[in-house]
């Protein structure tokens, strides 16, 4: 009955953990069965960098059985942290970090009754599209373990797709949970930029990170989604006070009457590829048919957001990761006086990807260079924010496009950096914007999922996920084919 129940809905785990007919340890133990055969043998789709079926154990007996999320299993990015696993952040910088604190998030789910079991596999330090910058190996797409399961929050959209849990948290730069959502065919939310409080969150970018979720299904996320979000201004001061998300965000409205969608047209370029615009104007079709007016809008600047997100990204990474340099926590490899410290330290603990990003935002952030590059891209980044503005206030109530413009990609097929940032194109101008986003699936591409993206004003998520309920109503079984 476990296996059955871990399968379905988060709402039907609740139901029978408040019903007595289940328990959250038998919930516990029936996710780390799964777990087990997910990550078996080489082939294994290394969901996880660090779980403790021990602890979780005794943390289900402890959990309340009344609560939204009682007895659910719920999975955690490695850069959300906990005082009970590792935080390494992906990174061998942090590796065997354990936090003396909690992040808001997570504390929100364990009084909600869910049960933490374990902390996934990401691209160190949140840099990356693919999970394939993780210092401790890449996570594998379920669907096809050729391909990549996207990224950064690869390990959390793979432990929800190959039913792990129906529920797991990311987190969210410039797409980093609705691209792992698409390529992995299940639902993906970034909220409004403060809806969900950042505390405990190891910062990347930090006026653009925000914790999302993923979910089996939209009411999965949703039900997430109220219990994470809420003023929590004492620790983190971009909390936004009026943040709690208002009961009727699950009322599964699947009506659309009255409500105006808009198809911004650069995000429809001649460019995209044939079957990926049949999925997307298919999903806007079971709008339609759900009531909804489609109208043509037009986001002008949005070609100017993926140079602008990744002057602004790396700037802001540059001065938080900064305080990596071996003198307080983490790794420290002894040089030849401090300098050597620092230098060895950062060499030897930060990959790549993270290297590259450091560099290039210690270089617009420069003298003689901030005003050229860093200044110049955040008022683009105001232009971007005004385009949607302006489409909202013309009586649009959210966009639909595409979450990627292709399906997941194989493993080493985008080795040339840029083309891998251009990967994340329809989901950083949400970041940029602030506004919320999320992933749906909308049917396969050369039977590999599709994501389909519904966007609304700042804190309208009600509207999005009635948006979102009404697509997957009526897309059904059609969205998974």
């Amino acid at each position: 009955m476990t296996a059955t129940l871990l399968a379905g809905t988060s709402a039907g785990i609740v139901a029978a953990v408040q019903s007595g007919t289940a328990s959250p340890e038998s919930m516990v133990a029936a996710a780390f069965a799964r777990m087990r055969v997910a990550d078996a043998g080489a082939s294994g789709l290394n969901v996880f960098v660090s779980s403790d079926e021990t602890a979780s154990g005794r943390a289900a007996e402890h959990a309340p059985r009344t609560g939204p999320l009682a007895g659910v299993p719920v999975a955690l990015k490695d850069n959300i942290a906990t005082p009970f696993l590792t935080t390494s952040c992906g990174s061998r910088v942090l590796e065997g970090y354990v936090s003396p604190f909690e992040a808001t998030a997570a504390r929100k789910l364990r009084e909600a009754g869910a049960v933490l079991i374990g902390k996934t596999t990401m691209d160190e330090f949140a840099m990356g599209s693919s999970t394939e910058h993780s210092a401790f190996g890449p996570a594998r797409n379920p669907l096809d373990r050729a391909r990549v399961p996207g990224g950064s929050s690869g390990g959390s959209a793979v432990a929800v797709a190959a039913g792990i849990c129906p529920i797991a948290l990311g987190s969210e730069t410039g797409g980093s949970v609705r691209q792992p959502a698409a390529f992995c065919g299940i639902v993906g939310v970034k909220p409004t930029y403060g809806r969900v409080s950042r505390f405990g969150l190891v910062a990347f970018a930090s006026s653009l990170d925000n914790i999302g979720v993923f979910g089996r299904t939209v009411d999965d996320a949703a039900l997430a989604m109220e219990v994470i979000s809420g003023d929590d201004t004492r620790n983190d001061a971009t909390s936004a006070p009026s943040s709690q998300v208002a009961p009727a965000l699950r009322s599964q409205q699947a009506d659309l009457q009255g409500v105006v969608i808009g198809k911004p047209r650069e995000y429809f370029p001649p460019t995209l590829d044939a079957s990926m615009r049949e999925r997307a104007e298919r999903g806007l079709e079971a709008l339609r048919a759900r009531g909804a007016e489609i109208r043509d809008v037009s986001l002008p600047h949005t070609t100017l957001a993926v140079p602008a997100y990744y002057i602004i990204a790396p700037a802001e990474c540059s001065a938080n990761l900064a305080r990596f340099d071996g003198a307080r926590y983490g790794l420290r490899i002894e040089g030849d006086g401090l300098r050597a410290m620092y230098e060895a330290t950062r060499s030897s603990g930060f990959g790549a990807e993270v290297t590259r990003r450091v560099l290039l935002g210690t270089y617009v952030l420069s003298a003689g260079y901030y005003d050229a590059y860093y200044r110049k891209a955040m008022q683009v980044r105001q232009l971007i924010r005004q385009d949607f503005d302006r489409v909202f206030a013309t009586g649009v109530h959210a966009l639909f496009t595409l979450t990627t413009p292709t399906p997941a990609f194989k493993f080493g097929e985008l080795s040339d950096p840029y083309a891998m940032y251009m990967s994340d194109i329809f989901t950083v101008t949400a970041n940029l914007a602030e506004v919320p986003a999320m992933s749906v699936p909308i049917g396969r591409v050369n039977n590999l999922p599709v994501g389909g993206q519904v966007i609304a004003p700042k804190f309208s998520e009600a509207t999005m996920f009635r948006v979102s309920y009404a697509l997957e109503a009526e897309l059904g079984a059609a969205a998974h084919r």
